[in-house]
């Protein structure tokens, strides 16, 4: 079995409580770190690469995030999802040769710019095209912004999503990613959305865990730039000790 039909079936037949988890490697050492820990697959976050090449979120050149990538997947043997925010203003065609250049098996793709939501029927047609372009060889997880940028009602947001997340899986998206979904309205999304949805999780201990987030209605659980930001809390720990 191809790296992305392992990783594609990891998102399937999943039972409530038991989602999948990615931790978010931001460079080869952090992924090998992971890869240690048992997990079956990874997931690299824009946020997490940006700031260990030191670029704020959103700011990082596209050729030093797909060569961060690469030195990712070059670092283990499991598949890899890369975040590659909007594109990057490619065509779907090269975004898609991009991508599989790099190794990746997957990727995220945001619909907002610049704190602006999309057109989402632009939005649908572009992910069709890459789609098209990158056949089976992509899983494609398009991220839904609504509940970060253009809503401010909970609930509306959340009608708003299953109307985004419809039009992009017929578009032929593998997964959605409500980012930022208050876990009051998961029950709602997982009820009108088809597919495998993608939720944000919190590494502070104040949010649901991995299996609750499970349990309302996650298939799989990623953490985008949280795990960067911790160890870059305990490095300005330790090197505060050494001062």
């Amino acid at each position: 079995m191809s790296k992305v039909d392992t990783f594609r079936s990891l998102h399937h037949r999943r039972l409530a409580g038991d989602p999948l988890v990615l931790p978010g490697p931001w460079d080869a050492a952090s992924a090998r770190v992971c890869v240690e820990a048992g997990f079956p697959a990874l997931a690299t976050p824009s946020a997490g690469v940006a700031a260990s090449l030191g670029y704020e979120d959103g700011a990082t050149p596209a050729d030093e995030m797909f060569a961060a990538v690469a030195r990712v997947v070059r670092a283990v043997d499991v598949p890899v999802s890369a975040d590659v925010e909007g594109g990057y203003g490619l065509a779907p065609k090269e975004l898609v040769e991009r991508l599989l250049e790099a190794g990746a098996v997957g990727c995220n793709l945001e619909d907002s710019d610049s704190g602006v939501l999309k057109d989402p029927r632009r939005h649908a047609e572009w992910l069709a095209q890459v789609r098209y372009a990158a056949g089976d060889r992509l899983f494609v997880n398009a991220r839904v912004d609504v509940f970060s940028v253009g809503f401010t009602d909970p609930e509306q947001a959340a009608e708003q999503a299953i109307e985004r997340a419809a039009s992009y899986v017929a578009a032929g998206a593998d997964c959605v990613y409500p980012i930022g979904a208050p876990t009051t309205v998961l029950p709602l999304l997982r009820s009108g959305i088809q597919g495998p949805i993608n939720v944000y999780a919190r590494l502070d201990g104040e949010g649901p865990s991995p299996t609750e987030l499970g349990e309302l209605g996650a298939t799989r659980v990623t953490f985008g730039p949280g795990l960067q930001r911790r160890a870059t809390a305990a490095l300005r720990e330790i090197a505060a000790q050494l001062r």
